[in-house]
Order: structure tokens, then C-alpha cells, then sequence
């Protein structure tokens, strides 16, 4: 009697165990089923214990695959089958040799896998005390088309500032060459034995040309172009005579040049490109070179590249180079001096500027301090 007494509570005791066992891995699941991620089971050996309905969601093409005791690996290699996994096709050995490397660590090290639907997912898997895998699965879809959008929108937005800057600099120098022009004219003109009615007529057109400059430089300026001042401190006009090559493919721009250099005694001569800069350069006897930047045949920075090169090559004396341009923007200030130039003044020119840009690269601080 005892004992099929004691074997009656021992069976209850069984059964209410198991009955609360039961139900303890009912609340499991349906807190597992619960979170919003793919979450998945696996034991030491890379098999299925448990995974929740949104892991099944996720790889619904593979989830009648899935039961306790089958191996992860192999569900993958079928699905590869299948053509689950788009970054597998024509590789697959070696996709689910690194897929099965990538399970063996279980680092935590996220990677992402897009599935054959069109969808992201982000994976991470690590090591659960008693060697199983825990791994975790996360729709970036929508995630990888925003940073997409971004990257268009910057990449358009990159585009705008760059076909802006290139219209202002267009912009720059279709207004600045003939302004330089007209002012650098009228300035010569101011020079010569004028009457007072023909003075006051060139005191207008200078007014003019210069409300035109600041017309031009402000909305240069609102159109975010760096208008940098090429103002120096002015010494005197060298006392030794000059001879100075000048290069420009305008020949009012050449005018201008000859013009008031000439009246301060110094020598000019005139090319109308680089290439002719360069030829001209190589006879020699020219103390400094003036460079304009938009120039056919050859440019001014490659003329001013060629001659810098030779010069190295040759063992030659260096040659000051200014540049004269309507392109005054950082950029090109810096690209004139990574060219070698030695200074770079805006068109259009004013006649202190120029002396003063042609004082500092022929005399240069460190020069000066030697003397």
C-alpha cells in the first residue's frame, strides 16, 4: 500500500513538473515570439533548437526547412539551391564556405546577407555558455535605402556646387577680361596730356568701370566665390630697368599691360598663350613672367608647370611668375601657387596691385632680409 502510495505522489509530482516545464517553454516562446528581430538556436553543433516566428518571416523561402535537430549549414546550402541568396550566385562554395567560417566563430561580428526577395538583413550570432549559438536577424531594408537616398542626394547636391563653381568662374572671367580691359584703357588714357573736357570724360568712364567692378565682385561674392584682396604694401618701382614677358590671349588685355608697364619703364613683351610663353621664356633675358590662366594651345598653370620644370631640370635661375586672371576663388589661388606661381592678382588689374605682385616675387621677405 505504501508504496503505490509512493508511487501515485511520485507520478503527480512527475506530472506537475513536467506540466509546469510545459509551460514555462510555452511563456518562452511566446516571449521569444514576441521580439520584433529574427532570433534563432543553435546547439554546439550548429543545429536547430528554437527560433521564433519572425525568423521564420524572414527566411520564409527556407522556413519548411527548419525542425530541431537539422544542421543551419544545410538549410543554407539548400537555399543556395534554391536561389535564396543572391551574392551566392556563381560563387557558391565559396559563399558557404565563408557563411559556415563566419557560424563556427560566432564572434558577434555583424555582417549583412540580402535574400532573393530584394531584402537586407543584418546578422550577429554569438556563443552561448554551453557552446550553442544565439543569433539575431534584422530587416535594414529600409535602412539601406535611406543611406542610398543620402548618398544620391549628396552626391547631386556635390554635383550643383561643382557646376555652380564652374559657371562663376566662367562668369568671373567673361566679365572681369573686358572690364579689365576698359579700366586698365581708361587708366592709360588718365596718364596722357588730356584736356579738362576729354579728363572729366575719362573720370566717368573710370567712375563707371569701377561701380561695374563692385557690381560684379558682389555678386560674385553672394554667389560664394572668394574674392581675396591682392592689395600689397607698395615699394617703389625698381630703379633698374625690367624686362618682363607677358602672357594674355586678349590683345586689349595686352594693350592694358604694355600700357602701364611701359610708362613705368619696363620692357614688355606679349605672347597669346602658354605655349608661346614657354618658347619665349627658353630664349631668356626676362626678369619676371605674367600669366593669365585661360589661354588656348596651353594654359597658363601648364605653361608655368613646363617652365618650372625646366628650370630644375636645367640648373636655370628661378623666374618670379605672377599671375593676372579673372579666377580669383581659394581654388585657384592655390592651384597657381602648387603650379609655382609667385603671387596672382584679379583682372581686372589695377596698377598698384600689379607693381606691387611684381615687388613681392622679385623681392621676395626672405630675399630682402639677405640683402
Amino acid at each position: 500500500m505504501q508504496r503505490w502510495l509512493a508511487r501515485l505522489v511520485g507520478g503527480h509530482a512527475v506530472a506537475r513538473a513536467q506540466a509546469q516545464a510545459d509551460l514555462a517553454e510555452s511563456r518562452l516562446r511566446d516571449a521569444i515570439d514576441a521580439i520584433p528581430e529574427g532570433v534563432v538556436f543553435l546547439d554546439s553543433e550548429g543545429r536547430y533548437i528554437l527560433w521564433n516566428r519572425r525568423y521564420a518571416e524572414i527566411y520564409h523561402r527556407s522556413a519548411d526547412l527548419f525542425r530541431p535537430g537539422a544542421r543551419l549549414i544545410d538549410t543554407l546550402r539548400e537555399g543556395v539551391r534554391r536561389g535564396d541568396y543572391p551574392d551566392a550566385v556563381g560563387r557558391e562554395a565559396e559563399w558557404l564556405a565563408a557563411r559556415e567560417a563566419k557560424l563556427a566563430t560566432a564572434t558577434g561580428e555583424r555582417h549583412e546577407q540580402q535574400v532573393a526577395d530584394g531584402r537586407w538583413l543584418m546578422i550577429e550570432e554569438r556563443r552561448t555558455s554551453d557552446g550553442g549559438v544565439i543569433g539575431l536577424r534584422v530587416d535594414i531594408t529600409e535602412m539601406k535605402r535611406q543611406a542610398e537616398a543620402l548618398e544620391q542626394a549628396l552626391a547631386h547636391a556635390e554635383a550643383a556646387h561643382r557646376a555652380k563653381a564652374e559657371f562663376l568662374s566662367d562668369m568671373s572671367h567673361e566679365l572681369r577680361t573686358p572690364l579689365n580691359g576698359v579700366l586698365g584703357l581708361a587708366q592709360a588714357l588718365d596718364a596722357t596730356d588730356l584736356g579738362p573736357d576729354q579728363r572729366a570724360l575719362v573720370s566717368e568712364i573710370r567712375a563707371a568701370g569701377r561701380q561695374l567692378d563692385r557690381l560684379v565682385n558682389g555678386l560674385l561674392d553672394y554667389g560664394g566665390v572668394d574674392l581675396a584682396p591682392d592689395d600689397h604694401p607698395v615699394r617703389a618701382v625698381p630703379d633698374r630697368p625690367l624686362r618682363v614677358l607677358a602672357a594674355d590671349d586678349n590683345p586689349t588685355n595686352r594693350k592694358v599691360l604694355e600700357l602701364m608697364l611701359e610708362a613705368a619703364g619696363v620692357e614688355v613683351v606679349t605672347v597669346e598663350n602658354g605655349f608661346e610663353a614657354v618658347e619665349a621664356w627658353r630664349v631668356g633675358g626676362f626678369d619676371a613672367v605674367l600669366m593669365d590662366l585661360r589661354m588656348p594651345v596651353t594654359d597658363g598653370l601648364s605653361a608655368i608647370r613646363a617652365i618650372r620644370s625646366e628650370e630644375r631640370a636645367l640648373g636655370r635661375p628661378r623666374t618670379p611668375a605672377v599671375v593676372l586672371s579673372a579666377n580669383t576663388s581659394a581654388e585657384d589661388r592655390a592651384a597657381t601657387a602648387a603650379a609655382g606661381a609667385d603671387g596672382h592678382i584679379a583682372k581686372p588689374i589695377r596698377v598698384e596691385a600689379l607693381f606691387a605682385a611684381l615687388d613681392a616675387a622679385l623681392y621676395p621677405p626672405q630675399a630682402a632680409q639677405a640683402l
